[in-house]
């Protein structure tokens, strides 16, 4: 069966799916709802893969241009393909991708688009273009196809259209995050539309969930939590609106941990319904699937602990059962 066909038949999904490949690191992770299987990126090599439900990988997106590949999106109904492409600065000579130079580290940023079926590239929008340092990390869609991009090392969410025009959608202090010993600290991560007609994203280093409405993106508020989820990286928004949110350690002082939030009064607070301590080392971030909540784990503090110098193969996704 060819990539661009779709599967006559959906193979059930074990509980725990063993990714294969070498040295890929992925950060990101999506539902490919065309070919019934995972798609992941590579911080190690700004790749995109097929994840099929045996763990075997296939290479769908290999672009030198992309350096590190972060959050992605199959966007289905558009058959487009999505991914934040970035070059992490971890300090003066630390190459931590095997695209990296000193000239890109910090300032390579920006958003990738593809074509789903084929992974023939259609654009690459820069996100890097202000002063400073820039890492484009996740992104959402909402519902007419715009994305918007969240930038780690810049207090900013992007907005990019559906013909490639890149904006500042938001600009806000509550996104700031400060450097620590001269390296950037992670501030904006995950992020993910809610059709009420706001954004949901969360701030790494401090763990706080904050709330843009589209229609007035300088009223960021703060959504009250009931426990501190220091460290969150990935969210991904249910079909019965609680929010999934996956916390590691890689370099926060939270831990490796899943938790389902849920709202009863519109964002403007949460609790914590359910939580867990994950089993598998440095979880990232969520795909949710017509079967079940799928967590990624790839091994991340083996690559950025020793900077770059030692990587580990294989990757894993589990699925939680947290309701």
């Amino acid at each position: 069966m060819s990539l661009t066909q779709r599967p006559s038949t959906t193979y059930p999904l074990p509980p725990l799916v063993h990714g294969r490949g070498t040295a890929l690191h992925p950060e990101g992770v999506t539902w490919d709802p065309i070919r019934s299987a995972f798609l992941v990126g590579s911080i190690r090599h700004g790749s995109v893969s097929v994840v099929a439900p045996n763990g075997n990988t296939t290479t769908l997106v290999e672009e030198p241009r992309l350096i590190a590949t972060g959050g992605i999106h199959a966007d289905a109904k558009r058959n487009r393909l999505l991914v934040t492409y970035f070059d992490v600065y971890a300090g003066p000579d630390v190459l931590i991708s095997t695209g990296s130079s000193a000239e890109t580290a910090g300032r390579h940023s920006g958003l990738g688009i593809f074509e789903l079926d084929s992974g023939k590239m259609i654009r690459l929008v820069d996100l890097g273009w202000q002063p400073g340092l820039h890492l484009a990390n996740a992104l959402t869609l909402d519902c007419d196809g715009r994305a918007y991009v969240t930038d780690s090392y810049a207090p900013t969410v992007f907005r990019v259209d559906l013909d490639g025009t890149a904006s500042v959608f938001a600009e806000n202090a509550a996104f700031d995050a400060s450097d620590t010993n001269g390296l950037p600290n992670f501030g904006l991560n995950g992020i993910s539309y809610h059709p009420d007609g706001y954004l949901l994203t969360v701030r790494y280093d401090t763990g706080t969930l904050l709330r843009v409405p589209l229609d007035d993106p300088c009223s960021v508020t703060e959504v009250a939590l009931d426990q501190p989820v220091v460290g969150a990286d990935g969210i991904a928004l249910q079909a019965d609106g609680e929010l999934v949110l996956v916390t590691n350690a890689i370099a926060s002082t939270g831990f490796d941990g899943v938790f389902l939030l849920r709202s009863t009064d519109d964002w403007t607070s949460a609790c914590a319904v359910a939580s867990i301590r994950w089993p598998d080392a440095d979880p990232t971030t969520v795909a949710i699937t017509p079967q079940g909540d799928y967590v990624l784990s790839s091994k991340l503090s083996v690559l950025f602990g020793s900077q770059g110098k030692q990587t580990a193969d294989g990757f894993l996704l589990r699925r939680h059962d947290l309701g």
